[in-house]
């Protein structure tokens, strides 16, 4: 059967975040942590996400999945399919409310608990790494030693992951992070859905996932409001590729102008080259405009 593509944040919400998912959501968050063991999450409540009108304007945010464990610490997961270049920005937001929220009269700050947002990314964003997983802490520039676990900021990169599983250099069967991440993608991706199905064999969680996961994929109301997100998360993506390609084209015809006037004041095509990044062949097109 069809099933939801999990990357859209409501089929993603409604598989981890909804009342009834808290096995998969602990499993998933216990994978990312690497919490285990003594360390384990063990039991989690759903949060209502709403981010109330008093940040930002007058507008409200709604969050993916806003959650607590047992010893207070809040999490927030978020999926983006998009690069509207601001996440770090986006995610430092999101973060800030969650802490400040939790400050209610007569508490103190030292009763403020750890709190951890999750960007699940579908594009690469660190440029400064191709580990698919990336952590961040506030830490002190010298000694890179720990201010506080107060802030953790997590980015997961499923494109990096992809590039990473083709090349066999991660393994569904050996890590539950990837096992997880990767379950986004099986909705497109027949050789992910069929390994994870066998794994779900021997995995009562993931099993569970998929059970609830072809449920909401046939519910009638679900699949009306998910394909209704569908639509505006396309046409969003949409509107932003064709404003990246107004700027890269206002860019170009800039760069060609500067470079017509280098011309006509008779710079070396070498020096036209350098300055200007356009081929020795594009600059020969524009010279043959001039003449």
């Amino acid at each position: 059967m069809a099933l939801m593509d999990l990357k859209i944040d409501f089929a993603f919400k409604a598989l981890f975040g909804s009342p009834g998912s808290e096995a998969i959501l602990i499993a998933f968050l216990n994978a990312a942590l690497k919490r285990s063991g003594g360390n384990a999450i063990t039991s989690v409540d759903l949060i209502n996400p709403e981010l109330g009108p008093r940040y930002l304007d007058d507008k409200k945010s709604i969050l993916d999945i806003h959650a607590r464990t047992e010893d207070g610490t809040r999490i927030n997961i978020e999926i983006q399919l998009t690069n509207r270049q601001d996440m770090e920005k986006r995610t430092l937001y999101y973060w800030s409310c969650i802490f400040s929220d939790q400050m209610q009269k007569g508490m103190s700050y030292s009763e403020l608990a750890q709190t951890i947002t999750i960007n699940i990314l579908n594009f690469r964003y660190v440029r400064a790494t191709e580990a698919y997983h990336t952590t961040f802490h506030l830490y002190e520039d010298t000694d890179q030693f720990l201010l506080t676990d107060a802030l953790e900021i997590h980015f997961m990169e499923i494109p990096k992951l992809l590039t990473n599983w083709r090349k066999r250099t991660v393994s569904l069967h050996e890590d539950r992070l990837v096992r997880w991440l990767l379950l986004l993608e099986a909705a497109e991706d027949d050789e992910i859905r069929n390994e994870l199905e066998t794994i779900a064999k021997e995995d009562p969680v993931m099993k569970e996932a998929f059970e609830k996961w072809e449920d909401i994929s046939r519910d009638p109301q679900a699949l009306a409001e998910y394909h209704s997100r569908r639509m505006a998360i396309l046409d969003e993506a949409s509107a932003i590729r064709e404003a990246e390609l107004r700027e890269q084209r206002a860019l170009l015809e800039g760069k060609r102008e500067i470079v017509k006037q280098l011309i006509l004041k008779g710079f070396d095509i070498e020096t036209i080259c350098e300055v200007s990044g356009l081929s020795r062949k594009e600059i020969d097109e524009l010279s043959k405009h001039l003449q």
